[in-house]
């Protein structure tokens, strides 16, 4: 899951412990998020960041239901699980054994909200320490 850290970060996450994620607009990343099921563990990913990357790892604690001003779009919420002890940057993932067909270091992967495979996370969460 991608948001950026002016906005949301895994700093805040950690604060706050738990929140819940709305706002997405694009019907492919909702209709990913919709499959979440609680207990799935998530990639937080900084965009438009200095480096942008992964920051940590969050788990999903309430499955996905209508966002209550709009049920056309669906939210979760999640909970902080760990923060890296250095982001994981996107450049590091591009050229990481294992990782060339996840959907984040594609060329124009735009959405916040992407598929990773069990593989893919496991790569991630041990290169973030």
């Amino acid at each position: 899951m991608k948001s950026e850290p002016s906005a949301y970060s895994i700093d805040h996450l950690q604060r706050d412990g738990t929140t819940s994620w709305n706002g997405v607009r694009n019907y492919q990343a909702r209709n990913f998020m919709r499959d979440m099921k609680v207990g799935d563990k998530v990639l937080f990913y900084a965009s438009n960041a200095d480096p942008s990357g992964v920051t940590g790892i969050a788990e999903v604690s309430a499955e996905a239901r209508p966002e209550p001003e709009d049920p056309t779009w669906s939210m979760v919420d999640l909970r902080f699980v760990k923060k890296f002890r250095a982001i994981v940057p996107l450049d590091t993932l591009k050229v990481t054994k294992g990782l060339e067909e996840m959907v984040v270091t594609r060329k124009g992967s735009r959405l916040s909200v992407q598929p990773v495979t069990k593989a893919e996370f496991d790569i991630v969460r041990k290169m973030g320490g």
